[in-house]
């Protein structure tokens, strides 16, 4: 579990009632049902409009991975890929395949199982690249979806705000009523900017930073695979490979594989 998507929404909730209360309002003056309607439910079937049926409806669970710390095992790839490349240099590059299926990465089998086979290192590298690039560009498939949405979001809060100064005109008569009303109508422009600033856009900014991870990880593979294809000294891979950690995770493990 993500602890700072909790703090985020939980901090961000707190600080959104304090400054009510503070202020001299109160909960129930920010809270308004046609409002929500208007706004979560018309922002939220805009979507079905702009992107297929299959995506619309699984947005809640992709965006539920914000609230997940992904593992895309750097650490474990210079481990595994330095004991494979030593493998390869004392046993010959076939030896790799027996362990190929005990592999639980499915891009690191796919990168070494060209290896075994003799493919050429600019066809394994072109290979895994558009490999990696697809599986970006449907990972920037969703979170276009979720920016869109964001961008949805404030223009319904608009939309909601207009039709409650409607209502408000149509009754101007009623002195008493101006102030409420006027109110009411800006609330949707408040549900419409917390949503996009709040919630959506830092659901999308998570997911990109998750993708970029991956692809940070899937970059390492690339890297390994090619060196022990072109039968690289496996110290020197796995220097090149720590060049991709974070210092402190650098650190726990580099002294084990750069020993002599």
């Amino acid at each position: 579990m993500d602890l700072a998507s909790i703090i985020g929404i939980v901090g961000g909730a707190a600080c959104i009632i304090m400054s009510v209360i503070t202020s001299g309002g109160s909960l129930g003056g920010i809270i308004d049902i046609p409002s929500i309607i208007m706004t979560i439910g018309g922002s939220y079937f805009a979507i079905f409009i702009a992107a297929p049926l299959k995506k619309a409806l699984g947005l809640f669970k992709i965006m539920g991975k914000a609230f997940k710390i992904p593992d895309f095992g750097e650490k474990n790839i210079v481990i595994n890929m330095q004991a494979l490349s030593e493998k390869a240099r004392r046993e010959g590059i076939l030896a790799l395949e027996d362990g190929l299926d005990d592999l639980e990465d499915p891009f690191m089998k796919m990168g070494l199982r060209l290896v075994v086979d003799g493919t050429d290192g600019n066809v394994i590298r072109a290979i895994m690249e558009n490999e990696m690039n697809q599986c970006e560009a449907r990972h920037m498939d969703w979170i276009n979806i979720i920016n869109q949405w964001a961008g949805f979001a404030p223009g319904f809060g608009m939309m909601g705000t207009v039709v409650g100064l409607i209502g408000m005109l149509n009754n101007l008569e009623d002195k008493s009523s101006l102030g409420p009303n006027m109110a009411v109508a800006l609330i949707t422009t408040l549900y419409g900017s917390m949503m996009a600033n709040w919630l959506i856009t830092p659901f999308s900014q998570k997911l990109l930073a998750h993708n970029a991870s991956e692809m940070k990880a899937k970059e390492m593979v690339i890297e390994g695979v090619l060196a022990i294809q072109a039968g690289e000294n496996p110290r020197i891979m796995a220097q090149k490979l720590l060049t991709y950690l974070d210092s402190n995770t650098r650190k726990a493990i580099e002294a084990d594989v750069l020993k002599d």
